[in-house]
């Protein structure tokens, strides 16, 4: 059997819409009707292959929903990196959150009130793909980058400018960031902008990232981009705000695809371009396992 991916499987199997609301139905102790013949021939034949397609998406349903218990239900274990490259997936090394200082709390735990994330924001960054050149620049020094290098993303001058200022304004801790390209040449570039609280990226950039059809400043090799309507809205993560964008048609030598996070005080950027065209999977992949690294 193909090992069902852990996240992105969005499909429901199937509704019971026809069952009997309770109550319905003969009387308890009333005579009951007499069994129907058992169906032979070719009826027989379509009676068993309907009871094997029940079974299979009985398993299939059961195996969805502990797959999906277990990703939602994980503190700071393992998360598994999807491995079905039918529909173009990328393959992700298994995915591993780092441990929190000694007393420490998650993100979203109670008595956080500003959203902090106190394990190495380093470690959250999702990593590079099986296959994947990583692009060590975006590493930067000792694991960070500077705000400068992160700007270098913006093209416009009074752009750069504006959210330049805006990064000192509101109080930008760290930037954590990785590059790769797969041998499709994909770029994708993760960005993880972490502040002093989870107010400050609500207001000062999620809040922007919704309040336009497009994204507020422009990045490279991005003309008309606009809002992701195809992105699935069952690949969600809990507590994890997500804005996503697509490069409009007729676009250049290459489409882009944006996406932004806001998960507690940690903003997160992600950028993909391939030339010709910037496929939905890898893209969708790889937002949704940053947003489960951060959630």
């Amino acid at each position: 059997m193909t090992e069902q991916p852990n996240v992105m499987d969005m499909d429901n199997p199937g509704h019971a819409e026809n069952a009997p609301a309770v109550g319905e139905g003969p009387p308890l102790g009333a005579a009951q009707p007499a069994p129907e013949a058992p169906p032979v021939g070719k009826d027989r034949r379509v009676l068993s292959a309907v009871l094997r397609w029940t079974l299979a998406l009985g398993v299939f349903a059961v195996t969805a929903t502990a797959t999906a218990y277990g990703i939602t239900g994980l503190e700071r274990t393992d998360l598994p990196g999807l491995a079905t490259k039918s529909d173009g997936r990328w393959i992700f090394p298994r995915l591993t959150k780092p441990p929190l200082p000694s007393g420490s709390p998650g993100p979203f735990a109670e008595g956080n009130a500003v959203g902090a994330h106190y394990a190495d924001l380093r470690a959250l960054v999702v990593p590079a793909p099986e296959g994947a050149k990583e692009d060590k620049a975006l590493r930067g020094s000792d694991g960070w980058l500077t705000a400068k290098e992160y700007l270098a993303e913006y093209p416009v001058k009074e752009e750069r400018d504006e959210l330049g200022q805006k990064l000192v304004d509101t109080g930008l801790r760290h930037i954590a960031a990785r590059g790769w390209t797969t041998p499709d040449g994909t770029r994708t570039r993760v960005y993880l902008l972490q502040f002093d609280t989870a107010n400050v990226v609500e207001t000062e950039f999620a809040s922007d990232a919704v309040a336009y059809t497009s994204p507020r400043y422009q990045v490279k090799g991005a003309t008309e981009t606009l809002y992701d309507e195809d992105f699935p809205e069952a690949a969600s993560v809990a507590q994890v705000s997500r804005t996503a964008y697509v490069e409009a048609k007729p676009y250049g030598a290459e489409q882009d695809r944006q996406a932004y996070l806001s998960a507690g005080d940690v903003y997160a950027v992600i950028l993909q371009s391939r030339k010709g065209t910037a496929e939905a999977v890898p893209f969708q992949q790889t937002v949704v396992l940053q947003g489960q690294l951060l959630g």
